[in-house]
């Protein structure tokens, strides 16, 4: 059943990308969709960090993770680098866990 699930996702996901190629250019330079299409992107990474970082099996749960991306959005907003962003998140969450939390 798994691998049925697999391929049924794999073979609709290959036939969404090649949709892509059919659809009519007229449509796409339609500014409506033209701001939908450049939201898509930020709106699958911001809800693929939530899973990331409130899952935990099949419960939610606020760990470190979340005070590490917390600090990474502070340092994200401070316009640090990305190198910087990352050190900060992940030397939150070393220190939140040697804390015990």
């Amino acid at each position: 059943m798994m691998w049925a699930t697999v391929l049924l996702a794999s073979a609709a996901c290959y036939a969404l990308k090649a949709l892509g190629f059919v659809v009519p250019e007229r449509f796409l330079d339609k500014p409506m969709v033209s701001q939908l299409v450049a939201m898509v992107p930020v709106a699958l990474l911001a809800a693929l960090l939530a899973v990331v970082t409130l899952g935990s099996g099949t419960a939610i749960s606020i760990d470190a993770r979340v005070a590490a991306v917390m600090a990474a959005g502070v340092a994200l907003s401070l316009r640090a680098p990305f190198l910087v962003v990352v050190v900060v998140g992940a030397a939150t969450a070393a220190l939140i866990r040697a804390l015990g939390g």
